[in-house]
């Protein structure tokens, strides 16, 4: 049988389910092929979202329209705000979610989404039409027609799992491997290489004597993933809980190491550096007599616990072992033993910023093949592949996010532009423009446009402008309102700061390091009248508003160095220069220029080994 569509995503992983909604929301007639519909946006890894930098992320999938923070909200059993010690460019949200609701909602958001179907079954091979995707064919024998393919295949293509010196192809643990598309896209050309990651043991709670740990509880404040005015999260909130490994735990891995894949040489590929298994844990960080373990929940009503920090490739009788060491963990049963997987991603210096591949037109990668680790930052391609995707059919501007607009930005232009030679992981170090990406504003930078391009919607647009109008009457008056001594001197003494000898404006009292915007409210009645106006998320509208005031003079600095910055992204490179017979640049410049094909000379500037020298050059050959 032959199907047209607009649209195939391959798929139905973080990457692929945010594709598919994005380009049906979009209005393209979009397809979903999945190898299990039960499986769909499953939680391979860690049963969280979020977290440093991750968290910032799927704030702006949220933002933009995406789907990840609000089925996170609806399936969320702990929540925390991150690095709440340090300025609000640091803070990140990190939540626990039950891993099979947070499947179920993902599918019934799907399966209830206009212009998108679902197919279950496995893609064998691209259909490629004069240097073009033209569709696909399944396992099964059926055709899918279409105008755009976005890849999200995961850990699948020509996976292999392993366990001790057990070997066994799969995708996932009891999923099997995809085979085929590696090997046709390695013949048109395309560059494919082998990463490894791995997943730790999961552990039957009623074996835990949960007392010898440490609990650790969530925060029940305003704070979510999502934009949107949710009511209280609907599930239990549970807690987390802290242990240690031991010397005598590390004595027992040790014993192990000559079997471990890792250390054997039975793997080759890369894994992720700063994920490491407790086993490089232990070579590495030799001198440490322990390493901190976190077992989480995976379900409201679940026995079954992640144990964070333990992700081993092992053998089981080790990993068993070892857990035994441990108080708590003396009964211990597991579910089953973590495992290391090797699959088959591809350079993604071969994409553009769009993730369109720059060999074949049409055909979109997004996710774990373009060689990162994470669901925030697979959902966060997938969104921006899917929205081009559409517009590739459709008509209209390319898709992008700068640098200083969005760490999704972040994250596509080091993909493209530098490359990976390990899994892929976002950090807030990654971003210059730290203060300008924070996790509280993602949607005043990024709903304008999303609901521009309309794939956010004009209630979503609507409840940001009513926040945004009352940050700014908040912030009006706190710039304009003056407050004598004897107006503010008794609060100021109860929070241990200088009283006023003389009448300021209230914003000078503010900027104290330890006054909050919310020890004024129930002092200052027109302040109070301010607050009591505002209808929805009044805490988070708040908040805004201080943050704003506090950082004003860093984010006006830093927005202008962006803007200086920014000029190089608009000084055009792509197809001006014929880089092998430059002779005034070295020759890795040329080489690597050659490669990337920059499209501007901000990108340019940003690929490992391009000096200072060699971009004035370029500017000297460009006329500038």
């Amino acid at each position: 049988m032959d199907f047209k569509y607009d649209i195939i995503v391959i798929g139905a992983g973080h990457a692929g389910c945010e594709a598919a909604a994005a380009a049906a929301r979009l209005g393209s007639r979009t397809v979903l092929i999945t190898m299990d519909m039960n499986k769909i946006a499953q939680m391979s890894c860690n049963p969280a979202v979020g977290g440093i930098a991750k968290g910032q992320i799927v704030r702006e999938i949220d933002a933009l329209g995406g789907l990840m923070g609000i089925v996170t909200d609806l399936t969320a059993l702990q929540f925390q705000m991150l690095n709440r010690s340090k300025g609000p460019a640091m803070w990140s949200p990190r939540s626990q979610s039950d891993r099979m609701q947070f499947s179920a909602e993902w599918r019934h958001r799907l399966e209830n989404t206009e212009n998108l179907d679902i197919w279950q079954d496995t893609v064998s091979r691209f259909l490629i039409k004069d240097n073009a995707v033209a569709g696909v064919e399944t396992r099964l024998g059926a055709v899918f027609s279409a105008k755009a393919v976005v890849l999200t295949s995961g850990t699948f293509l020509n996976g292999l799992i392993h366990v001790g010196k057990v070997q066994i192809s799969g995708g996932r643990t009891a999923e099997p491997a995809a085979f085929g598309l590696s090997d046709q896209l390695r013949e048109i050309g395309f560059t494919v290489n082998r990463m490894k990651t791995g997943t730790p043991v999961r552990i039957d709670g009623r074996s835990v004597n949960f007392p010898d740990f440490i609990e650790q509880k969530g925060e029940n404040d305003f704070h979510k993933f999502s934009y949107l005015d949710f009511q209280p999260r609907p599930l239990k909130q549970l807690s987390c809980w802290l242990a240690y490994t031991n010397e005598e735990t590390h004595a027992v891995l040790r014993s192990g190491l000559k079997d471990s894949p890792l250390f054997n040489g039975q793997i080759q590929s890369i894994g992720p550096r700063y994920c490491p298994s407790i086993e490089t844990k232990i070579v590495t960080f030799a001198d440490k007599e322990r390493h901190h373990l976190f077992l989480e929940p995976e379900g409201e009503t679940s026995q079954e616990y992640y144990l964070n920090g333990f992700s081993s490739s092992l053998p089981m009788d080790i990993q068993i072992a070892a857990l035994k060491t441990i108080k708590g963990f003396e009964n211990i049963k597991i579910y089953r033993p973590g495992y290391a997987i090797e699959y088959d991603f591809f350079d993604p210096t071969q994409l553009t910023h769009t993730l369109e591949t720059k060999r074949i037109k049409n055909l979109f990668f997004a996710g774990q093949v373009n060689g990162t680790t994470g669901y925030e930052e697979a959902g966060g391609q997938g969104l921006i592949a899917g929205i081009n995707a559409h517009i590739n059919c459709h008509g209209g501007t390319p898709f992008t996010l700068g640098r200083d607009e969005a760490y999704i930005g972040v994250l596509i232009d080091d993909l493209v532009t530098k490359g990976v030679d390990e899994p892929y992981r976002m950090f807030t170090s990654r971003a210059e423009y730290r203060i300008l990406l924070r996790q509280d504003d993602s949607d005043a930078r990024l709903t304008p446009r999303a609901y521009e391009l309309g794939s956010a919607d004009k209630s979503r647009y609507d409840l940001l402008q009513e926040k945004l109008k009352k940050r700014d009457e908040m912030v009006h008056f706190i710039r304009n309102y003056s407050i004598k001594p004897q107006e503010i001197n008794p609060l100021l003494e109860r929070l241990g700061t200088v009283p006023l000898r003389q009448g300021v404006k209230l914003l000078d009292v503010l900027l104290r390091p330890q006054v909050n915007l919310s020890d004024f409210i129930g002092e200052i009645p027109a302040l109070q009248e301010i607050c009591d106006s505002i209808e929805n998320r009044r805490e988070e509208i708040i908040e805004a508003a201080e943050i704003l005031l506090k950082y004003e003079g860093y984010i006006s600095r830093e927005r202008g160095i962006a803007e200086k910055i920014q000029r190089l992204e608009h000084i055009k490179l792509k197809g001006k220069l014929d880089y092998p017979t430059l002779k005034a640049i070295s020759t890795e410049a040329k080489q690597k220029l050659q490669k990337i094909d920059p499209e501007t000379i901000g990108q340019a500037s940003r690929i490992p080994g391009i000096s200072p020298s060699d971009i004035n050059i370029l500017l000297v050959l460009l006329g500038r």
